[in-house]
């Protein structure tokens, strides 16, 4: 007959596994804040509705994921907890809220009539995804969760960002245009 396990190691392993479910939301809100990202750029209005409805979709992800961090950090409160864990899970905490605002005001704003309006909220999606990228590694990272190896990684040819740091990365060979 196997030994029952203290009480201790059971809170700790039920929070590691909500940190995992909550991995795995951070991942789906990370790919729904890319496509929508996506669908904005191609520029009919079908897309942009595409978009828009994708990044509605990620604020009621966004919410309730930063709902269960707010639960979590509670349950620190009320029990006794490892202080780097109680840290990051309030590092997690702020990440997660910085993402629901930004994903709810890029919904508001795609959802204006006036052009500048809806810019703001493609700009904005942008700085979801980025958010999103960052819980979700944040949590991976918390979880205990094994990053991809980088065979497996997705590389997203056209983002901007990868290539400015590919640029930034690398020297021009002298004499080469």
């Amino acid at each position: 007959m196997p030994e029952p396990r203290p009480a201790a190691d059971t809170v700790a392993e039920s929070r590691y596994a909500l940190l995992r479910q909550l991995g795995a939301r951070a991942h789906q809100l990370r790919a729904a804040t890319r496509a929508a990202d996506h669908f904005v750029a191609l520029g009919t209005a079908e897309d942009a509705d595409t978009g828009s409805w994708l990044m509605s979709c990620a604020v009621g992800m966004a919410a309730e994921t930063a709902a269960d961090i707010d639960g979590l950090a509670r349950s620190l409160r009320e029990a006794p907890a490892d202080a780097a864990f109680a840290q990051m899970v309030q590092k997690l905490r702020v990440k997660s809220h910085e993402l629901h605002a930004a994903a709810r005001a890029a919904d508001h704003f795609l959802d204006a009539d006036e052009r500048e309006d809806r810019e703001a909220g493609s700009w904005l999606i942008a700085c979801a995804r980025g958010l999103a990228e960052k819980l979700a590694a944040g949590l991976d990272d918390a979880s205990g969760g094994q990053k991809r190896p980088v065979a497996d990684a997705v590389v997203d040819a056209q983002d901007a960002a990868l290539q400015r740091r590919m640029a930034s990365a690398t020297t021009k060979v002298r004499g080469a245009a």
